[in-house]
């Protein structure tokens, strides 16, 4: 008798820590969750998308804002950092990419194909995206979707021209006089493949673009 009621007893015992187990691991999960700006990892009304963009760029045409970010960012932004998509994807379909959790994965700004600009991340808030995060903590970073998959990695000409007016805006209501490239993570514009040996983003097409694009980005700011 006394062993079936030790039995019993350690039966319980052991459903009462795997309840507290579960009950801890749901209350990480809902406090992870509380800790987003409410703005995070949901469909937005019209009136909070108009908000978000007038605190941002005004060439948005599409926001998402995904959970992976450090909210704020630690650093006063003072450069741009620029990638590819390694394929091409819908605004859309990034930001569901960059709505996973599990991804670990984000980015500030996102041009597609077509020209159209989307936010993921707040320029007040850092994103994921350069494995440094000493370098994401200063840059806005941008994503850029290929209409080559593979080889150089081409991206469209209206990508191109969106992306060049987007760094324009970003430096302008940042106070970023003029982007300087110098090849290596010194520069303020700069690239992912400086911060991760291990990849060729943005590719070989806009990895070449870059004196280019920190010129012409110059030209335009000094103009205004």
């Amino acid at each position: 008798m006394n062993e079936k009621k030790g039995s019993f007893l350690s039966v319980w015992i052991l459903l009462a820590g795997l309840g507290a187990t579960a009950a801890a691991v749901l209350w990480a999960c809902l406090d992870s969750r509380a800790a987003l700006p409410d703005l995070v990892g949901r469909t937005l009304t019209e009136r909070e998308t108009a908000e978000v963009i007038a605190r941002n760029s005004p060439l948005i045409d599409y926001v998402y804002l995904s959970p992976n970010a450090d909210f704020p960012r630690a650093d006063g932004i003072k450069k741009i950092t620029i990638h590819h998509m390694a394929e091409e994807l819908t605004l859309e379909r990034l930001g569901t990419v960059f709505g996973n959790r599990d991804r670990q994965a984000s980015s500030n700004y996102a041009v597609d194909t077509d020209g159209r600009v989307a936010l993921y991340v707040e320029e007040r808030d850092r994103a994921w995206t350069s494995s440094s995060r000493e370098n994401d903590h200063q840059a806005v970073t941008i994503e850029v979707a290929n209409d080559e998959i593979g080889g150089d990695w081409h991206v469209s000409d209206a990508a191109y021209e969106a992306l060049i007016e987007l760094c324009v805006d970003i430096c302008r209501r940042n106070g970023i006089q003029k982007l300087v490239y110098t090849g290596d993570a010194e520069g303020n514009l700069t690239i992912h493949q400086f911060f991760n040996e291990n990849t060729e983003c943005p590719g070989p097409y806009l990895k070449g673009k870059m004196p280019e694009i920190a010129r012409e980005v110059t030209r335009r700011l000094e103009e205004e």
